[in-house]
């Protein structure tokens, strides 16, 4: 935000020329996710012995898929109009995503700040085009989140301060992907399993019966990243996490990132009863290159069943 200011709400300051902005979505959900999906979801955050990553990272990186559907889309266009100036964006450079998605009609800002669809609930990307073509406004959609709460109440580390507001300090989602430095140790415990990402607002949403299914194999949740036991990721060396998240947007994180997301998972592990296997496959990055590693290690092997 300081290095980019005012160009996140200003797109003709960051694309010059752009007089008008196209929205899509694309849904994520594996194609063979079941019916109940929500409850295998929260079964697998039960089990302190097994990593969980967010649904969105299970397949390819959804920055290559979405971008190159968005590119044909603007070609398509341009065969079309004609000469077209534009730029495609997902999840990238300074867009107020959200916000555009919503005044565009895509859904609504859910108390969670994510945008929320009838027909399709939470789980799916965002993307846009700025273009140079003027184009007819489309209306936003009202609000229906009601009185539910859901979100606000199942966050793990109440990063939901209340409805439209995110502390992205304490959320889980941020710490394990974003922040490259140490995870504060009070929220520590809080984050349980959940070594990439975290889904629960979404989980708990009523809107997400109605999420949809990618028509894509892109999104088919790759082996690596599926049930995975916290024993076997924290083993991973650094060629094999190169080459088990080639193509996935966990890789941009990096080996040192992933195995402080494992070992905090670990310790909240060792801390309901897991097995001493555990205890030793941390032992073995105690005198890991990076400070943050160890550090993480070390308070992951302090931790005791209660």
């Amino acid at each position: 935000m300081a290095a980019h200011g005012l160009k996140r709400a200003r797109p003709a300051e960051l694309v010059p020329g752009t007089v008008s902005v196209l929205t899509a979505r694309m849904d994520y959900l594996p194609r063979d996710t079941p019916e109940g999906w929500q409850a295998v979801e929260w079964a697998r955050l039960a089990q302190p012995g097994q990593g969980v990553v967010s649904l969105y990272a299970r397949g390819r990186d959804y920055h290559k898929v979405v971008r190159g559907r968005l590119q044909q889309l603007a070609d398509r266009i341009s065969q079309t109009v004609g000469p077209l100036g534009h730029r495609v964006f997902t999840d990238s450079a300074p867009v107020l995503e959200a916000e555009l998605a919503a005044r565009s009609g895509q859904g609504w800002r859910g108390k969670h700040t994510l945008v929320l669809n009838r027909e399709a609930g939470s789980m799916f990307f965002l993307g846009e085009i700025y273009l140079d073509l003027p184009l007819p406004a489309t209306a936003p959609v009202t609000d229906h989140c009601g009185s539910c709460s859901s979100c606000i109440d199942v966050c793990p580390t109440q990063a939901i301060l209340g409805p439209g507001r995110l502390d992205a300090r304490r959320c889980i989602s941020y710490l394990t992907i974003e922040h490259a430095g140490s995870i504060p140790v009070d929220l520590r415990a809080l984050i349980g399993n959940r070594i990439y990402g975290c889904d629960d607002c979404q989980l708990a949403c009523p809107w997400n019966k109605f999420a949809q299914r990618s028509t894509l194999p892109d999104f088919d949740a790759r082996a690596s990243m599926g049930p995975q036991a916290l024993v076997d990721q924290i083993g991973w060396t650094e060629a094999q996490f190169l080459h088990l998240t080639q193509g996935s947007p966990i890789r941009r994180i990096g080996h040192a990132r992933w195995l402080r997301n494992v070992a905090v998972a670990a310790g909240n592990a060792l801390r309901q009863g897991e097995d001493t296997d555990l205890r030793q496959a941390l032992a073995a990055h105690s005198d890991h290159p990076s400070a943050v590693v160890r550090e993480h290690v070390a308070w992951a092997l302090a931790q005791r069943a209660s």
